[in-house]
């Protein structure tokens, strides 16, 4: 399937391009990177239990696999990408005023499954935009998304300090201040058009070309990948009151969670030259691994008086449990997946650890409520279930890359 060529106008780069990206993507990141660490800290403070704590976070989780994809396909047929990302920013900063309504478990709710609707396809439309700067004008991707990687370092440090002195409180304002950032940066959004194919969350893209996918290694791989990021729902969403429980301060907490974003970025950084070789399945076996050694270490670190250095120790194995999945997922696609049906491939992706990280997010609260920090010893079983997935997708793998 050939691409359709450029007109005249998509072949003019806008001003800037690279910066003006490289803004929305941090903009994009400092919100997440507050909501994350910290949000189920607040839903604890206004006296929700474990229980309902996880099914606050997994509902949007189960939403958002529905409608982002949707939104994706549509935004791909307006006039213009950007101007879709400025009506869904405009969207969900209306849509977090809600938090500062009476906190009912009804309210927090809806207004968090309204929330995951508007707020979800910003990071997906922002890729669109970067990817076809990639495509059109030569861009690096890289260069423009680190950005967001930094910014979501810096809202996990400064969201500690600020909580240090305010308390969860401040958690609703410093994400709706968050949003007010995103909808002004994204009016500097570039404006270049439609792309010139589905973006990586297409619907349609999916429908059409899943059935062609849908091989043994292709499905045990996604699958394995998908269970396996999956077993990280009972850290994202109880870690921080985990911590906050034995004693940790706000700073600390921030300083924990920013430590693994230190940890995946050096990943990346070291990849090519470390790990470049290794087949996907090689990789995601490692990354399994260390999921189980991760999740097998957490509960002991405090009782056996390693303190908050061990905590550190165990965080910097985020660089092998997430970003060597984010990779070997992307080398996968890049090397047996024709260009064709690389959009597909995306969004059955997303699809998988979508679906598999909201199922795992709502469990943990009745864990966390029985088990406490022991609920890890099952993050590791479900991570020994995804090697599982991954151990048949190596003996399925093609003896051939595809060609190029």
């Amino acid at each position: 399937m050939s691409l359709p060529p450029l007109s005249p106008e998509q072949l003019v780069k806008p001003r800037h391009f690279e910066l003006r990206i490289s803004l929305i993507f941090a903009a994009l990141f400092i919100p997440q990177g507050v909501h994350l660490p910290y949000f189920p800290l607040w839903l604890e403070a206004k006296g929700f239990d474990a229980e309902k704590i996880a099914i606050i976070l997994a509902a949007p989780m189960f939403l958002r696999v529905v409608t982002t994809p949707f939104i994706s396909a549509m935004a791909d047929e307006a006039k213009d990408r950007a101007n879709v990302l400025i009506v869904m920013v405009a969207a969900a900063l209306l849509i977090s005023a809600g938090y500062f309504l009476p906190p009912t478990y009804v309210t927090v709710l809806g207004v968090s499954l309204a929330l995951a609707v508007a707020w979800t396809p910003h990071a997906p439309l922002t890729d669109s935009l970067a990817l076809s700067g990639v495509r059109r004008f030569g861009s690096t991707y890289a260069n423009m998304r680190i950005w967001g990687s930094a910014a979501f370092l810096g809202a996990n440090l400064a969201g500690g300090a600020i909580l240090s002195f305010t308390g969860a409180e401040a958690v609703p304002v410093m994400i709706s201040i968050g949003l007010v950032g995103i909808l002004a940066v994204s009016f500097i959004a570039p404006r270049i058009g439609r792309p010139r194919r589905a973006s990586p969350l297409s619907a349609v893209d999916i429908q059409e070309s899943a059935p062609k996918l849908l091989n043994r290694y292709f499905v045990f791989f996604v699958v394995g990948a998908g269970i396996i990021v999956a077993s990280h729902g009972f850290l994202y969403s109880f870690i921080s009151i985990y911590w906050k429980s034995i004693g940790i301060n706000d700073t600390v907490i921030g300083l924990l969670w920013a430590s693994a974003v230190v940890a995946e970025v050096g990943m990346f950084m070291i990849f090519t030259r470390i790990f470049g070789r290794m087949r996907p399945p090689t990789l995601l076996l490692m990354a399994g691994l260390a999921a189980i050694v991760r999740w097998l270490a957490f509960p002991l670190i405090w009782p056996l008086g390693l303190g908050v250095g061990g905590f550190f120790a165990v965080q910097s194995l985020h660089a092998f449990s997430t970003a060597l999945i984010l990779i070997g997922v992307q080398k996968l696609i890049a090397e047996t997946v024709a260009e064709e049906r690389t959009g597909a491939a995306q969004g059955i992706a997303f699809f998988a650890n979508g679906l598999s990280m909201a199922t795992v997010t709502l469990v943990s609260g009745p864990l966390y409520g029985r088990l406490g920090i022991g609920g890890f010893y099952v993050m590791a079983a479900v991570a020994m279930v995804g090697l599982v997935f991954i151990a048949l997708a190596a003996k399925s793998a093609p003896e051939r890359r595809i060609r190029r």
